[in-house]
């Protein structure tokens, strides 16, 4: 839940539209979500996504490119990944199974942080910061 509070303080602070919850990610209100969120979940938009497919549909359906940020065989360095017009669906997943292979199956583009330690892992919420950080200058600075 701690990671779901400091998911909304990352969006609040880059002006994410909306965070979508999926799966047994815990919604708010609870109060360890507003302990690492400290209010922010009161001033992002959210929504819990019951059926993925239907989720998925609706960001297709509206012209979302979905990212995976995900370590796979083809995914781009996200200091490389080129930003096109579309908005953007930036997908996190379980920290330790990651993304469901239901999902990554409808993706556009899996992203990755560089990571040159040895465990090339980050903290979910630590990762989402850094993304949305990495997006945040790509849209404000394109070019």
């Amino acid at each position: 839940m701690h990671n779901v509070g400091a998911a909304f303080r990352c969006a609040d602070a880059f002006g994410i539209k909306e965070l979508w919850l999926s799966g047994f990610t815990p919604t708010p209100p609870r109060p360890e979500i507003t302990k690492t969120a400290i209010g922010a979940e009161e001033h992002v938009a959210w929504k819990k996504i019951e059926d993925l497919s239907r989720g998925i549909q609706e960001l297709k359906e509206n012209n979302y490119r979905l990212l995976a940020l995900e370590q796979t065989d083809a995914s781009i360095p996200i200091q490389d990944y080129k930003v096109g017009s579309q908005p953007v669906c930036l997908i996190l997943g379980n920290e330790v199974t990651g993304i469901d292979a239901e999902l990554l199956a409808h993706i556009d583009d899996a992203i990755e942080i560089p990571q040159f330690g040895m465990k090339h892992s980050l903290n979910v919420s630590v990762a989402a910061g850094v993304a949305l950080y990495a997006f945040f200058q790509k849209f404000n600075n394109p070019g």
